[in-house]
């Protein structure tokens, strides 16, 4: 029994993906989170190091820029510690989501002027930078630049990842990219563990984070406005780029082949893996780790919806974007 089911952070399940006989995919579900997603590791992390290290106390407010799952997450651990929060989200922020942030008691400030992306990123940002200026004791959590971000994710998932692999051995990792604390926690730990690991970032058609050309993206949690600068210190091989309407299509397979219902960003990286290894050739079998950031009950208006998805596909169909010099299916960048 736990005290309090935010306590609960972490061991999420480790799932077996059949692929392929010889390109052995292990998927960690973190769904099984409190609040639902990957960003609890972080929030409750951050929070605890700060007040233990006297950085904030009960007095100061947290700040935050969100496209959903970081600030649900937030909220509920602000809450927790009896911290103010508030949060800045835009229009592309699941309806759900906003209604969590809010039932926590945070304060939420909605953008709605998009930037010269197509995205609200960039405007968001603009908005932490005017409210922290104008306000005392105020902290912001940059999941974007904060090393604390990464280190909690160093310290958990990338900690669990290299112990439940296979005889510990890891030969692949795909990770979505956004923010990228993920990335850049679980690619330090992984790195140090098994340096031979190829460490593969996943992104989507129209994100600017490794130099491909800029759109309007649909789908939260995956591609970025920016290249953001916790990147600085992560460690990755080689990217691979996905379509977002191929995002919801490997949605709906994980659904229906393997009982998984993930959110969109999971949809990124398993169509990530299938496009990696559908042009590589593999002489021996492989274990491959990923990570499937949140659950698609949150997404039953937008990813799993036709009507939606047919305007996801359509608008990429006539909207083309520049992919980065040299671009196949993957982007070697170290």
């Amino acid at each position: 029994m736990v005290s309090n089911i935010l306590n609960k952070i972490g061991n999420t399940p480790l799932v077996p993906i059949g692929l392929s006989p010889m390109v052995r995919v292990f998927a960690k579900l973190e769904f099984y989170n409190p609040t639902g997603s990957v960003k609890d590791r972080a929030a409750c992390y951050l929070l605890n190091r700060l007040l233990n290290e006297k950085i904030i106390d009960q007095d100061t407010t947290i700040i935050e820029s969100s496209s959903g799952n970081f600030g649900v997450a937030l909220s509920a651990y602000c809450k927790l510690f009896g911290l103010k929060f508030i949060c800045v989200i835009d229009e592309n922020t699941l309806p759900v989501n906003e209604m969590l942030i809010k039932l926590q008691g945070a304060e939420v400030i909605r953008i709605t002027e998009p930037d010269q992306h197509g995205g609200f990123l960039l405007n968001r940002l603009k908005k932490v930078r005017e409210i922290m200026d104008k306000t005392e004791k105020i902290y912001w959590a940059n999941q974007y630049g904060n090393p604390l971000v990464a280190a909690a994710y160093y310290n958990s998932i990338g900690k669990e990842l290299c112990l439940e692999a296979p005889r510990q051995e890891i030969d692949y990792v795909f990770l979505g990219v956004s923010s990228g604390g993920t990335i850049t926690g679980v690619s330090q730990r992984i790195k140090h563990e098994n340096p031979n690991t190829k460490v593969i970032a996943v992104d989507v058609l129209g994100s600017v984070i490794f130099g491909g050309g800029a759109k309007k993206r649909f789908i939260p949690g995956i591609g970025s406005s920016i290249t953001p600068v916790i990147l600085d210190s992560a460690k990755i091989d080689e990217v691979v780029y996905v379509s977002e309407a191929e995002s919801i299509e490997c949605c709906r397979e994980l659904l229906a082949k393997y009982n998984l219902y993930a959110g969109g960003s999971s949809g990124s990286v398993y169509a990530a893996i299938k496009k990696y290894f559908s042009e590589k050739d593999i002489y021996e079998p492989v274990n491959v780790m990923c990570v499937f950031a949140d659950s698609g009950e949150r997404y039953i208006t937008t990813i799993y919806n036709d009507t939606w998805y047919q305007k996801v596909a359509a608008y990429e169909a006539a909207h083309p974007v520049e992919l980065p010099q040299l671009y196949t299916s993957s982007l070697k960048i170290s």
